[in-house]
């Protein structure tokens, strides 16, 4: 970790879960103006160590980015947490409101791999004002939505996935390229979880995205 960077981690209390969720945390170590905030979600098989260890993190503090990547509900250090509601409804909208309120995240660029979009898309269509851009990877839960509930949603997106990831990435696409105002990057090489495949090219993309908004 570079001296620019300064990283802590603690937990966040939120009402809909039943134990407090885990967080990390990277911010620029000048103490000056976040220029955007940052929430990393993870997939199934990954928790927020995964964002330490890709160097994401600080990658988007020495951006000037406030970077949080929670471990979610029943997974890494939130194992006692158990899930609110069930896939597919939009309750899970709420709690993401919930853990970006507790955590004091203005409008937040919301990273969602996987799983994770079992929450990050109800969070998406309901509170669309609490996002500043949707940064979704292969995410789950796609089909759960209309193709006019995805023109309904204005804030920027990168749509990103890996070309050998032809079961997920390919299913969200097509799915999320109904969304009104999206770009899209296909990571040569990469499977599913591309960020780990290709963290240059991942970090680039992402960055490069940022720097629009």
């Amino acid at each position: 970790m570079t001296s620019a960077v300064k990283m802590t981690e603690g937990t966040v209390t939120v009402e809909s879960c039943t134990s407090p969720l885990f967080y990390r945390e990277a911010v620029p170590a000048t103490g000056g103006a976040v220029r955007l905030s940052v929430l990393l979600l993870h997939g199934i098989r990954f928790s927020s160590e995964n964002w330490l260890r890709t160097g994401t993190m600080e990658t988007l503090a020495t951006a000037g980015c406030r970077a949080v990547a929670v471990d979610l509900p029943g997974l890494g250090q939130s194992k006692s947490a158990e899930a609110p509601a069930a896939v597919g409804e939009l309750a899970p909208g709420g709690f993401l409101k919930e853990l970006c309120e507790g955590l004091s995240l203005g409008p937040v660029v919301l990273v969602s791999p996987s799983l994770s979009g079992m929450y990050s898309l109800p969070f998406l269509f309901q509170h669309q004002a609490l996002v500043r851009a949707y940064v979704p990877i292969a995410p789950i839960c796609t089909d759960k939505f209309t193709a006019e509930q995805y023109q309904s949603v204005k804030v920027p997106a990168l749509i990103v996935y890996g070309d050998q990831d032809t079961q997920l990435g390919e299913l969200s696409l097509s799915n999320l390229r109904n969304l009104a105002n999206h770009s899209v990057v296909v990571m040569k090489g990469a499977g599913h979880p591309c960020y780990l495949d290709d963290p240059d090219t991942w970090h680039k993309a992402l960055t490069d995205f940022l720097n629009t908004l």
